[in-house]
């Protein structure tokens, strides 16, 4: 039988803090949604740096209308596709939608799989600043390889905590270097401290064999549902999408088949391919984290809700 929380009104929340992480399609929202139904006074908070994006809604797997008139989101629905979300004012953001909840006496569950995101909020990391002329210098070379071989050179610390390939945090990282005068990896305590949180940190955990195939259904569904045309409407859009909304999984890959005529079919392998790879960075990223309490189960996220319930109580 599933544990209820007792019935409160306006004051203190009813318990700290909670944050459910994990990889991509491992169920989160949806453990989160139904926690929400379960336990009293509970607002869901998106720690996902492309649902902030207005527009993107079928490929970032936002969440429904009815989900959100029966559970208030916050961090939905931020900005424009064309305009620059940084992890900077996600964290501004995320302070006021905090005190906003807090005040009212609700309690928080942050959901989302951004792990940068994700630390910007519950250990408030010293982020640091923009650089835009850094940023169009850096952006005028296409070999993001060549980039990343430039950081290596200059911060091999930053440098060897992030994919080669991945020309957005390679370009940052060289940006607040180059743009500061100060290593990117010198910022804050460092990613590689977990000082104590006052949240409850959890996750489901499934086998990877099930999060690939779980991916594979979603891009299928995400398409069926018009993912295409979605991309579509966005790239045409006055302003059409920002240097990180191109970023988003699933989006770039269907740009080029947008934009550039690239066979559909070989467009959703290649995103799913991407989401894969994306996935075991995440599970890397999440698993340094001591202060994460995993709950697994083989195939099914939901199986885990009740363990949950018992272990907030």
């Amino acid at each position: 039988m599933a544990v209820q929380s007792s019935k409160r009104g306006s004051g203190e929340p009813d318990g700290p803090p909670i944050a459910i992480v994990g990889v991509t399609a491992s169920g989160k929202s949806a453990l989160a949604l139904e926690l929400a139904r379960r336990l009293d006074g509970i607002e869901l908070v998106s720690v996902d740096s492309m649902q902030v994006y207005r527009g993107m809604d079928i490929g970032t797997a936002k969440p429904s209308a009815a989900e959100r008139a029966e559970v208030r989101h916050h961090l939905i629905d931020m900005v424009e596709p064309s305009d620059l979300y940084t992890v900077s004012r996600f964290q501004t953001d995320f302070r006021a939608a905090m005190a906003d909840i807090e005040r009212r006496g609700r309690r928080a569950v942050l959901v989302g799989g951004t792990g940068l995101y994700l630390r910007a909020a519950i250990d408030g990391l010293d982020i640091p600043g923009q650089y835009p002329v850094v940023v169009a210098e850096l952006d005028a070379e296409p070999d993001t390889i060549m980039l990343h071989r430039r950081l290596v050179a200059l911060d091999p610390v930053a440098a060897s905590r992030m994919e080669p390939t991945n020309r957005r945090r390679v370009i940052r990282a060289l940006e607040v270097t180059l743009g500061s005068g100060r290593l990117f990896s010198d910022y804050g305590p460092g990613l590689d401290a977990y000082p104590p949180t006052r949240y409850i940190v959890v996750g489901p955990r499934l086998e990877r064999s099930v999060i690939y195939a779980r991916i594979e259904r979603r891009y299928r569904a995400q398409v069926a549902a018009g993912f295409v045309e979605e991309v579509a409407r966005l790239a045409g859009a006055p302003g059409g999408l920002s240097r990180n909304a191109r970023q988003a999984l699933g989006y770039r890959e269907l740009l080029r088949h947008v934009e550039q005529g690239a066979p559909l079919e070989d467009c959703v392998s290649e995103a799913m391919v991407r989401t894969r790879r994306f996935a075991r960075r995440q599970e890397r990223w999440f698993r340094r984290d001591p202060r994460v309490r995993w709950f697994d189960d083989p195939d099914n996220p939901m199986a885990v809700l009740d363990p949950l319930l018992r272990h907030l109580e």
